[in-house]
């Protein structure tokens, strides 16, 4: 599929960095079963390629996986702990993009999610507004994306059981991003 027959307005094509002042990377997980549990990370970096065909651009990011908040000091220390993230041994998450392609009004980015020391490839659903002028001579771009992953599928295997059934955390954790990202001069 060509650029044309994508139609994408006013495209622009180049490298970009993810701005960590104006973005998110946040997730949420069920809590006893009743409730969900938000969060995000703090530290995170990206380059975003543009090629003169959409399809053919990629992705590669960085988070800091100490940099995990959930508005709570204990359960924080606990998540960055072995039982969840043990970011001792592994201190960076990291997504790379292996394919992108149209999915409704948006995109479908495909790609390897590096968690807990295990790659597994997930898909991001991913909407693109701009790009726009961030009002210093600079073009800025757009990104909302999410996914769905099971924790155990990296290696997060704790269980904490609740009497009378269920767990504590849940497997599923969605995850929301909201980027925008500079085109580098």
């Amino acid at each position: 599929m060509s650029v044309a027959s994508l139609d994408i307005p006013a495209y622009v094509t180049g490298e970009w960095s993810i701005d960590p002042v104006h973005s998110e990377i946040s997730f949420s997980v069920r809590h006893l079963m009743v409730t969900r549990v938000r969060g995000r990370f703090t530290a995170f970096s990206g380059r975003i390629v543009t090629d003169s065909d959409p399809l053919k651009s990629s992705v590669v990011a960085e988070i800091d996986a100490s940099s995990i908040d959930t508005k709570n000091a204990d359960r924080d220390s606990h998540l960055r702990s072995s039982d969840f993230l043990d970011v001792a041994a592994y201190p960076t998450i990291t997504f790379r993009s292996t394919e992108i392609r149209p999915l409704g009004q948006g995109y479908l980015i495909t790609g390897e999610l590096t968690l807990h020391g295990v790659t597994k490839t997930i898909a991001l659903e991913t909407q693109v507004e701009g790009p726009a002028s961030n009002g210093k001579g600079g073009t800025v771009v757009g990104f909302t994306a999410t996914t769905e992953i099971n924790r155990r599928d990296f290696g997060v295997t704790i269980s904490l059981p609740l009497e009378g059934g269920g767990v504590v955390v849940g497997d599923q954790i969605t995850i929301q991003l909201d980027i925008e990202a500079v085109l580098n001069s």
